[in-house]
């Protein structure tokens, strides 16, 4: 029986080169995609922002018209910071405008919640029908 010495552990040259071509592709393919991510990210931060913000104008404004001791409000514009404080706090703080409109339609009323911010002109809106709960009238 006629036995060989080969050596065959270990990679050759040519097989080393493919696995770093294989893996460098890899990479780039995944750092191309990065850009696209952080914007992808920060839209999503500015939109849940302003959803908070919309929820959080609708209940209050509901819980105004439910209370048949108040005075129903006009509706209105202001600017709400993306900081929760009253002015601009820093160089990455956003600037949300809620915009509040509230229709009377005889026994109920309409109130619709719109929020935009810079870069997006369209904004996010909700509407919601209140009613007042006169029986509870002290």
């Amino acid at each position: 029986m006629l036995r060989t010495t080969c050596n065959n552990k270990g990679f050759t040259m040519v097989e080393v080169l493919i696995a770093m071509f294989i893996v460098s592709v890899g990479i780039i393919a995944l750092m191309s995609m990065q850009p696209l991510s952080w914007q992808t990210a920060e839209k999503s931060d500015l939109l849940g922002r302003a959803a908070g913000m919309l929820e959080q104008e609708l209940e209050a404004t509901e819980l105004i018209i439910m209370n048949p001791n108040n005075v129903i409000p006009a509706g209105g514009t202001k600017t709400v910071y993306a900081s929760g404080m009253g002015a601009l706090q820093q160089t990455g703080d956003v600037a949300y405008t809620v915009q509040t409109n509230i229709v009377n339609a005889g026994s109920s009323w309409t109130v619709t919640v719109k929020v935009t911010w810079s870069g997006n002109n369209r904004g996010i809106s909700e509407s919601l029908i209140v009613s007042r709960q006169e029986s509870f009238r002290m």
